[in-house]
């Protein structure tokens, strides 16, 4: 390990010599014991000083700002805190085209004139929304459309909030539950740490529910159902984790995408904190946006959610 020169010796050696000899043989196992000890990522968690949030960011539809045609109605007014809410009544079905530049995402639109919040997560521009009507097979065409320029309040904004994939409230049970979780947090790693091991502990992977929804489209998952049932999806994963981190102040990305090794698509979350959470299977890095696969995690080995090795973004909500 430590090349040393050869000492030499006239005669034996004396007593005064053997013990300098030990000593420095003593110092350098020191030596490179310590700077064995100080390799890898030693698990822990650090971060500022942790509370729970007294009042969570909250989305909804403001009737008196929106506007639209052909029962639609599209409220922009909240487009600086990050998301735009939407109602629309039709017999047909409706999608909802974000359009910012050459990145655009298209979310279907509920059609029974329910309330539905949707993220602007392209940053800072000027967005086209527009409201699609079904026409025949996979066709659509335009009946409503309007722009918006926004300047988001922060970064994070369209982050911290509820929206139609990751739905939560004040007094919803996820937000209850993670309360629960980070009452004795000291820091923000110990908050991310405590919600998503007890996700990753407490929610079974649901393979029916995998095979079932894998032949249809537009599947919007719901925390609290996901929390009550015990399992899920890996979309029911992503949520129910951005859902009780989001109510606690703590910056989540809902991602889709493709992960090895047979491009499977699958779900998952980023979050972004002030500090770090480093565990055997994760590693929460300080102040930058870092991955955290809840479903492999809970279900390694499940030929549906892939090897946790390769991931590929398509789209963030």
């Amino acid at each position: 390990m430590f090349a040393r020169p050869p000492i030499k010796h006239e005669g034996p050696a004396t007593p005064r010599l053997r013990l300098l000899l030990a000593a420095s043989f003593a110092a350098l196992l020191l030596v490179a014991f310590s700077g064995l000890a100080g390799c890898g990522n030693p698990e822990g968690t650090s971060g500022v000083s942790f509370s729970s949030p007294k009042k969570i960011e909250e989305a909804s539809f403001h009737s008196s700002s929106a506007a639209g045609a052909h029962g639609a109605l599209v409220d922009s007014s909240c487009a600086d805190k990050g998301y735009i809410a939407v109602k629309a009544k039709n017999s047909s079905r409706l999608k909802l085209q974000i359009t910012l530049g050459e990145q655009s995402i298209s979310h279907d639109l509920p059609n029974d004139g329910s309330e539905a919040i949707y993220p602007l997560t392209f940053g800072d521009g000027n967005y086209s929304i527009r409201v699609m009507q079904n026409t025949s097979a996979s066709n659509y065409v335009e009946i409503y459309r309007t722009q918006k320029g926004v300047t988001l309040k922060s970064e994070f904004a369209p982050f911290l909030r509820p929206n139609l994939y990751c739905r939560f409230s004040d007094k919803s049970a996820a937000t209850k539950k993670a309360r629960e979780l980070v009452a004795d947090a000291e820091n923000v790693g110990d908050a991310v740490e405590a919600i998503c091991t007890y996700v990753v502990d407490n929610i079974s992977y649901d393979n029916a529910k995998a095979q079932k929804v894998g032949k249809t489209t537009g599947y919007v998952p719901d925390p609290d159902s996901t929390l009550s049932s015990g399992k899920g999806i890996c979309f029911d994963y992503a949520s129910l984790g951005a859902a009780m981190l989001r109510s606690q102040g703590i910056p989540t990305k809902i991602m889709t995408g493709y992960v090895s090794p047979d491009n499977i698509y699958h779900a998952w979350i980023m979050v972004y904190i002030d500090g770090t959470w480093s565990s055997a299977q994760f590693s929460v890095d300080q102040n930058t946006w870092s991955r955290v696969d809840l479903t492999f995690a809970a279900s390694s080995g499940n030929t549906l959610v892939g090897d946790g090795l390769d991931y590929q973004d398509r789209y963030t909500y």
